[in-house]
């Protein structure tokens, strides 16, 4: 009996993505070709390690116990690899509009100079994505982490502000107390009520939960409002710091705001083999963003 390492890359794409067609999609092949490596492997270990029906997979028990010394022995290999080969292949990382246009955009001609057999393409999502069902391999998140099944790698964290433009302030005039906000327009997210939490003290000591006068379901959309005027929003740095060092967006209620940072994390699936081209898109990140002072 001589099982491949095809065999197994297709045999563990296939459960990882939950079809033979996406799996064949992350690995650049036909369907034909994952569904007869699978047909194969069964046949040489002369069970079924897969149920199908028309909607889903199911492993069997069988399927279950190889899975992990499938996963044990190509992790193994990887590592072999990273020491003679440069990282390569597709990596699809998501992240909300703000953070990929401020953040990675500016680090991808860096990037692609250094890993040029890296294929990049980024997605970006302003609400929380299903990894495995947008076939994500990286995905960067804002705040604290609710899913215990992600492994997760510290970024850095960002503070955020109330900001608005001063063409705004000027019309409509300069809040001087937290009390004076519900005499102004007031910007936030339509669907992530968590990011609606402002950093400013309340009466009862609880940061201020707003009541939007103007709604959008992406942060970037969220500070092009505020840079046309529309009214104040609570906007992290990494995405203002531009406009502030340009005078478009201004901070307001400096002395009222309290600190609030939060934390940025990388994530992947805690069952995925941390494959070179993840380790070392990370690794890039994370340096970057300390070395360039992006959060």
């Amino acid at each position: 009996m001589k099982i491949t390492l095809e065999e197994l890359r297709a045999w563990v794409a296939v459960v990882d993505n939950g079809s033979i067609t996406a799996a064949a999609d992350q690995l650049a092949q036909t369907s034909s070709g994952i569904s007869r490596a699978l047909s194969r492997l069964e046949s040489k270990l002369q069970t079924t390690l897969l149920h199908r029906t028309t909607r889903r997979l199911a492993l069997t028990e069988e399927g279950q116990v190889f899975l992990e010394h499938a996963r044990q022995i190509l992790a193994s290999v990887e590592q072999i690899a990273q020491r003679r080969e440069m990282p390569s292949g597709r990596l699809r990382v998501n992240a909300a509009t703000p953070f990929m246009l401020h953040v990675i955009v500016p680090l991808v001609d860096a990037f692609r100079a250094q890993y040029p057999l890296i294929q990049l393409e980024l997605n970006t999502d302003d609400i929380l994505i299903e990894l495995l069902e947008q076939q994500t391999d990286v995905a960067i998140r804002i705040g604290e982490l609710r899913d215990s099944t992600l492994r997760a790698r510290m970024l850095g964290s960002s503070a955020i502000r109330l900001m608005a433009s001063p063409e705004y302030l000027a019309k409509v005039g300069t809040p001087q107390t937290v009390a004076d906000l519900e005499q102004h327009q007031i910007i936030g997210f339509s669907h992530l009520d968590n990011h609606n939490v402002w950093p400013v003290w309340q009466p009862d000591g609880e940061f201020m939960r707003i009541k939007p006068t103007l709604s959008a379901s992406s942060g970037e959309t969220i500070r092009q409002l505020a840079l046309a005027g529309q009214g104040i929003a609570r906007i992290s740095d990494f995405a203002s710091r531009e406009d502030c060092a340009a005078g478009r967006l201004v901070p307001v209620l400096p002395d009222e705001t309290r600190k609030l940072r939060l934390p940025v994390q990388a994530v992947y699936y805690r069952n995925t083999t941390l494959s070179s081209r993840i380790s070392c898109f990370l690794d890039f990140l994370r340096t970057e963003i300390d070395r360039r002072q992006l959060l």
